[in-house]
């Protein structure tokens, strides 16, 4: 009964700093937000800024983590040949 209880309390946990960061971004984003209107932004200077972050900012980060996986893909390729052999 008690293995079942600590297996229970085990779990993954998110680091603090994780959280932190997620927020600090979001207050970032509101600011900005807030600031468009506060200064009164309108026509093609506000259209131009939600394109920027809403619709092209997504995709060019999405294209980073793929050239990422690439390269980490590589890597893998290579270390497994060198340390296993090309094969028969």
């Amino acid at each position: 009964m008690a293995q079942a209880a600590v297996a229970h309390v085990e779990g993954q946990q998110h680091p603090i700093k994780l959280y932190l960061v997620v927020w600090g971004w979001l207050f970032v984003l509101s600011t900005c937000s807030y600031l468009v209107d506060y200064f009164g932004i309108h026509g093609y200077l506000r259209w131009s800024l939600i394109l920027l972050y809403a619709i092209l900012v997504p995709p060019v980060l999405v294209l980073v983590f793929v050239g990422i996986m690439v390269f980490e893909s590589n890597y893998t390729l290579f270390t497994r040949i060198i340390f296993f052999g090309a094969g028969t």
